[in-house]
């Protein structure tokens, strides 16, 4: 009789430890199956890294497309006609300091034509409240009879308004307004539009 109640003492033992084991094997898989649980939360950082990457989306509306304007042979006059220039601008005028540099390097191939004289630099330029400001250097007076002075006139004033076609624009020569134009006189009435310069200085 001892002997049995001694075996069931253990046997009772043994089963306190098994469960006592169980128990805490069952507590062991609970809390990894909570940790696994909380895994994926390390993928939304991810998705967070690649929300930036939405604005270098956005940078291609930065580039603008001005136009230069040549001079083209049509009929017994001349047309200004536009040539797109691609500039990926940031800053506010860069987009027509860009263009205003193609002007003045002239033409590069094709049976278009500048009379602004070779040399002539761009020494500011300034676009803002529906306005824009060029002040180029003495060059570009020299040289030429009153239609080559009416062409680079033209030409200035549809480049300077390329972004905005109503825009006023102010010619200065070595910053003094440009009043009078060439050998001949030619009076300039200032500020200058797109719609002005079709009607009182037609090519």
């Amino acid at each position: 009789m001892k002997d049995q109640q001694g075996s069931n003492r253990i046997s009772s033992g043994v089963i306190a430890a098994v469960s006592a084991v169980v128990v805490a094997v069952g507590g062991g898989v609970a809390w990894f199956t909570t940790q696994s649980s909380n895994t994926p939360t390390p993928s939304n950082p991810s998705s967070r890294i690649q929300q930036p990457v939405q604005p270098s989306t956005r940078q291609p509306g930065n580039e603008q497309t001005p136009n230069v304007y040549w001079l083209r042979p049509k009929d017994k006059n001349v047309a200004l006609v536009p040539q797109p220039v691609k500039v990926a601008s940031v800053l506010p005028n860069q987009a027509l300091e860009a263009a205003f540099q193609s002007l003045l390097a002239g033409p590069t191939e094709g049976t278009d034509s500048t009379t602004i004289p070779k040399g002539t630099k761009l020494l500011g330029l300034k676009s803002e409240n529906n306005e824009v400001h060029v002040n180029l250097s003495e060059d570009f007076t020299s040289g030429g009879g009153s239609t080559s002075m009416m062409g680079r006139v033209g030409q200035v004033v549809y480049t300077a308004t390329t972004l905005n076609p109503k825009a006023k624009v102010y010619i200065d020569v070595n910053g003094k307004p440009l009043d009078v134009l060439g050998g001949e006189g030619v009076e300039i009435q200032q500020p200058l539009t797109r719609e002005q310069f079709q009607k009182d200085y037609p090519l």
